[in-house]
C-alpha cells in the first residue's frame, strides 16, 4: 500500500474514495469539515477561510455554504448519501489575541450547517489559540490532528525564496 498525499488550502477541498489516499491540511481560524460516508466508503474534507462573506467581490468558494455544497456534492457524485454521512470539524482558533474572532464564527457557522442538514458531528476540537494539522483518510473516515507548536514571541524567521522564474513581475519579499 502506497501512501497517497494530497494537500488543500484555503477554499479548496478534496473527495476520495481510495484507501490509500490521505489528505492535508493545515489549520489557523479556518475550519475544516471531515464528511464521510461509511457505508461507500467516501469521504472528504473543505477547508474554509470564511464561513460568511460580507463582500459580494470575494471569491464565492471560500464561503460557508458554498463550500459545504461542493463537497456534500463531491461525495455524492462517488456514490454516498446524504442520510448517511457523519462529520468530524477541527480548526476555529483565535489566532492573534484581541483580533476579530473568525475562527469563532467558522466554527459556529460549521456546526449550524451541520445540525440544519441533519448531518451528526461525532466529534470535533474547534477553538483554542493552536494551528492544528489535520490528516484525513476519505475512504475509512480517520482522522489524525497534531497541534502545530507556535513559535516564541518575539522570535523572527527569514525565509530566503527564490526569484521566479515565470516573468509574472511578482517578487514575494
Amino acid at each position: 500500500m502506497t501512501e497517497k498525499r494530497m494537500i488543500i488550502t484555503q477554499g479548496e477541498h478534496a473527495v476520495s474514495d481510495d484507501p490509500d489516499v490521505v489528505v492535508s491540511t493545515l489549520l489557523g481560524s479556518c475550519v475544516s469539515c471531515c464528511l464521510w460516508d461509511p457505508y461507500a466508503q467516501v469521504g472528504g474534507i473543505n477547508h474554509m477561510l470564511h464561513a460568511q462573506l460580507d463582500d459580494a467581490r470575494s471569491s464565492a468558494n471560500v464561503s460557508g455554504v458554498n463550500s459545504m455544497e461542493l463537497l456534500i456534492n463531491e461525495i455524492l457524485k462517488k456514490g454516498g448519501a446524504r442520510a448517511r454521512l457523519t462529520a468530524k470539524v477541527f480548526g476555529g482558533a483565535q489566532m492573534v489575541q484581541g483580533l476579530s474572532e473568525i475562527g469563532l464564527a467558522n466554527a459556529r457557522f460549521t456546526l449550524e450547517f451541520l445540525a440544519r442538514e441533519n448531518i451528526v458531528c461525532v466529534s470535533k476540537s474547534l477553538g483554542g489559540r493552536q494551528a492544528r494539522h489535520v490528516l484525513f483518510r476519505p475512504a475509512t473516515g480517520i482522522v489524525r490532528q497534531r497541534y502545530v507548536r507556535q513559535a516564541d514571541e518575539g522570535a523572527v524567521t527569514v525565509f530566503s525564496l527564490p526569484h521566479p522564474s515565470s516573468g509574472n513581475g511578482m517578487e514575494l519579499l
